[in-house]
């Protein structure tokens, strides 16, 4: 397998290829996301509606993935927290006696594979995808993973790697994998 290229996402910055190729001020999560989504010009309207982890994972996949073609591309991507971050927001909307009303829209995004669906549907890609949760970033069970899909002849391409965020804490580390 060959890897053709990564992205990273972490502290503010997003690099390509060990390239900067966005850095901001905002330390916060939401507000870095935001910032780097109009910086890229990137044209989704869905981002917005998006929980903190879709956005993370769609922000690094954008980055790899541009307006090419992807519909024969996997995606595996792991984390250790799953989607911990948006059922902690979710329970509380439970929890709240002033103003219970357990929002659809946040939900929807308690499962960590939704932000693979996001990606998914974004590039129309019609092949395999999963998301696991491990204790650690773990490239070579990822790899693994990856090199059976490729080998099995379902994708051609796999984007693969960790996509981790809770609280404000945050990485992405993506990469595409071909044979």
């Amino acid at each position: 397998m060959m890897k053709t290229s990564t992205c990273t996402i972490e502290n503010s910055k997003i690099t390509i290829d060990g390239n900067l190729i966005f850095e901001s001020e905002n330390l916060s999560f939401p507000d870095f996301a935001k910032e780097a989504y109009k910086h890229l010009e990137l044209s989704y309207p869905k981002f917005h509606k998006m929980d903190n982890l879709s956005k993370l994972a769609f922000l690094a996949s954008e980055m790899i993935l541009k307006d090419e073609d992807h519909s024969r591309t996997a995606l595996v991507f792991a984390n250790r927290s799953s989607s911990l971050d948006t059922d902690h927001k979710y329970q509380e909307s439970i929890n709240s006696q002033d103003s219970y009303f357990p929002s659809p829209a946040v939900f929807v995004y308690t499962l960590p594979n939704i932000c693979v669906g996001e990606i998914s549907i974004k590039h129309k890609m019609q092949t395999e995808n999963a998301f696991f949760v491990l204790d650690q970033f773990d490239e070579k069970f990822l790899n693994d993973y990856s090199e059976q899909i490729l080998s099995s002849g379902k994708a051609d391409k796999v984007l693969c790697g960790w996509v981790e965020l809770y609280q404000e804490n945050y990485k992405a580390f993506v990469y595409l994998l071909t044979l």
